[in-house]
């Protein structure tokens, strides 16, 4: 027997994690992250700091700034965040309106600023003033179409090729544990900002929502790498992410307590109570930041307040369904569509010549989207005249159907009369704006550009509801007799609102897209202002939910998420098979021995030989017997530096060193190499089920509690493992 304390001058031999070294606790690029082990760290990491705060005032200060910390990173997370969706917003409607005219009196002015600033505007013509220039009218003698026609065609192009080396992955699959290095860091957090402002002002059909939520989360990766106490615990990090991404959906459509249910309901994997009260707060301080910025001019934080001036009745709530249908079979539509033409993008020469696709798409947009006033302005712009009544929209073609021809007044000046005048081509325009949007989208989302899809669902879903709401309209006006109007609509009155019907099909197709339900009621009533038609908005989100869920459960990110291969366990898959873990974890006839570690008998070379042949993230250790009773567990990402660290700091450390996992060295012959001790490295209490327990319930316990790996044992002896694969 060699004796130990000849090999170290303490009496013991050494433990090489006794004391931290590069390489060990780090998490491998592409692989996912132990929740539990997290967790524990961070429980012995506070349970030091408590203990120590009694010491002295310096170590008391100490706890508080760390018990502090989490609200810090919360409130640098709201301000950095409000400030750069502010910035975003505006910089985003000046290059969109920088690509039909420019300001003469100062070039960073967008057009209403432009006449904000011009002493010969007045309020009858204050969209109009001479130190605003069309390119048309400054450059050249051509007609306007022509030339404008060329400018916005240009300019989306030069726009876009920009931004388009940037490519998108899922914040969500982070959040449930998965690391991609890089994806949250500063760079990423620069270029996104900068390309996302191209992007959206280029006038391709995506929104800024999804985008925003990626650029808070990457503030929030910034900031949480200021504190230790969330850089060195990668599930804490987590958690800071989670409240991120609350404080994206906060900026991005002025709604706190929808981004807190968004991040909830759609993105985390891992949401405690704590978690979520910081992010309440983040979002909370996050609008208050982008209020006195006050991107859309308007004094407020929502993109679509609307004002509407008569109430829903019971009996439009048939159509308002018929809506949340239409939603349903649009998200099932579009996410096999999208699905197919990214996986055909994935499969052939396509995807590898991405800028030429982006260049395709866009011009194919500015040059088919000109001619139909609906697609040729902004998508924000389109949604937000859909919502709003005709009351409020002072010069829009949409409305040009309700004036008696025979008049002059103005539209304010007179009862809303649906005469049927131009409602056919009021109606053909915004199917054809529909059906073009539809399909633009289906190929749009999923390129290597910064992209959302909220808005431009929001635009599918506002456009068929305006149609909608149009054609109850005139049913209610010319016949208002029938005993389904009779009680709420009199000859000549407004008793139905076109504009309500366009926020209701707005909230089903989104809902048809992404799955949601609550969180997605939330945003459309913050987002519009509209809390009185809460009930319409739940209608038409339930109904489109169960017609997207009667076709396939897995919403638009879950479905790009396992087109991309990404380790996902979506809590919201219903797993009822009746498989045992013994049928899954027993290695079946002809498949190798599972692989394992002994306590006391495997030398280093034959660690290190296991660990090349094989690509499991960790091995069982067993007592070296014909049982294998378990012992513990041996994460590879930790035996790897381990073993090096040792043949560097370690003389005697050799291939034929004997590695063993006790307190105590094994008995071995004399003259022997020094053994190995990696007690620390070993996992003394890993998660175990039984080899009767039913899959089912494994996978739930994997779900719930965020684990990396399940071994299976019968009797105490070891039989199979879960996650083991990397």
């Amino acid at each position: 027997m060699v004796n130990a304390a000849a090999m170290s001058g303490s009496g013991n031999l050494m433990d090489f994690l006794d004391g931290p070294f590069p390489g060990v606790g780090t998490y491998e690029d592409f692989h996912t992250i132990d929740w539990l082990r997290e967790k524990s760290r961070d429980t012995d990491r506070h349970r030091k700091i408590t203990s120590k705060s009694k010491e002295s005032i310096w170590e008391f200060i100490k706890s508080l700034l760390d018990a502090w910390s989490g609200w810090a990173v919360m409130l640098l997370i709201g301000l950095l965040a409000g400030t750069l969706a502010g910035v975003v917003d505006l910089a985003v409607g000046w290059m969109t309106e920088l690509k039909e005219g420019i300001c003469l009196s100062a070039s960073w002015y967008s057009h209403e600023q432009c006449c904000w600033t011009s002493n010969e505007t007045t309020f009858e013509d204050r969209d109009k003033c001479p130190l605003w220039q069309k390119w048309s009218e400054l450059l050249v003698k051509q007609s306007e179409i022509s030339l404008f026609w060329t400018f916005h065609v240009t300019g989306i192009i030069q726009s876009v090729d920009f931004c388009v080396w940037l490519h998108s992955l899922s914040v969500k699959t982070i959040l449930s544990g998965f690391i991609i290095r890089g994806y949250l860091g500063k760079w990423t957090l620069l270029i996104k900002t900068v390309t996302l402002v191209l992007g959206v002002s280029s006038g391709l059909s995506l929104g800024k929502e999804g985008p925003l939520v990626h650029v808070a989360c990457c503030c929030g990766n910034f900031l949480s790498s200021l504190f230790s106490k969330y850089s060195k615990n990668e599930g804490k990090r987590r958690e800071v992410l989670s409240a991120a991404a609350a404080a994206g959906v906060s900026v991005a459509f002025g709604a706190p307590i929808g981004g807190v249910l968004f991040s909830l309901e759609e993105v985390s994997y891992y949401f405690p109570l704590k978690t979520l009260w910081r992010s309440f707060f983040a979002a909370l301080v996050a609008a208050f930041t982008l209020r006195p910025i006050n991107p859309f001019g308007n004094s407020r934080l929502v993109l679509f307040y609307v004002e509407y001036h008569t109430p829903w009745y019971m009996a439009e709530l048939f159509p308002f369904i018929l809506l949340g249908v239409f939603g349903g079979l649009w998200g099932t539509l579009f996410i096999r569509c999208n699905i197919a033409w990214c996986r055909r993008r994935k499969t052939t020469k396509l995807g590898r010549y991405p800028v030429l696709e982006v260049i395709a798409v866009t011009a194919i947009t500015a040059i088919v989207a000109y001619p139909n006033p609906y697609t040729r302005r902004s998508t924000s712009e389109l949604i937000s005249e859909l919502f709003n009544d005709c009351g409020a929209l002072e010069s829009s073609q949409l409305c040009d159907y309700i004036n008696d021809p025979n008049m002059t007044r103005p539209v304010d000046d007179i009862p809303h009369r649906p005469a049927g005048v131009g409602v056919c081509t009021a109606m053909w325009q915004l199917a054809l704006a529909l059906i073009f949007k539809i399909i633009i989208t289906i190929f749009t989302f999923g390129m290597k550009i910064p992209s959302g899809l909220f808005i431009p669902s929001m635009a599918v879903g506002a456009m068929a509801g305006r149609m909608v709401g149009i054609g109850v309209e005139q049913l209610a006006y010319h016949h208002h007799d029938w005993i389904i109007f009779r009680n709420w609509c009199r000859p000549g009155a407004d008793c139905v609102t076109p504009g309500l019907y366009a926020m209701v099909g707005a909230a089903a197709c989104l809902g048809g897209v992404t799955r949601m339900t609550v969180s997605l009621v939330v945003i459309m009533f913050e987002l519009t202002g509209g809390l009185e038609y809460i009930v319409p908005l739940m209608a038409a989100a339930v109904t489109s939910k169960w017609v997207a869920d009667a076709f396939g459960k897995e919403g638009i990110y879950e479905a790009h998420i396992h087109l991309n291969g990404y380790p996902f366990l979506d809590v919201k898959d219903e797993f009822t098979h009746r498989t045992l873990a013994t049928h899954v974890m027993r290695p079946r006839r002809g498949e190798p021995p599972l692989s394992v570690l002994t306590q006391d008998s495997m030398t280093v070379e034959d660690v290190e030989t296991l660990i090349k042949e094989t690509d499991y993230n960790g091995f069982p250790v067993v007592v070296p017997s014909d049982s294998e009773r378990l012992i513990g567990f041996a994460q590879r990402r930790e035996l790897i530096p381990a073993i090096k660290n040792a043949r560097q700091r370690q003389e005697g450390i050799v291939s034929d060193s004997v590695m063993y996992f006790t307190e105590e060295p094994p008995e071995l012959p004399a003259n022997s190499p020094q053994p190995l001790k990696l007690r620390r490295v070993l996992n003394l209490s890993p998660f175990t089920v039984t080899d009767h327990t039913l899959m089912e319930t494994v996978v739930d316990i994997f779900r719930k509690l965020g684990l990396r790996q399940c071994l299976v044992t019968r009797s105490g002896n070891m039989t199979g493992c879960s996650g083991c694969c990397k």
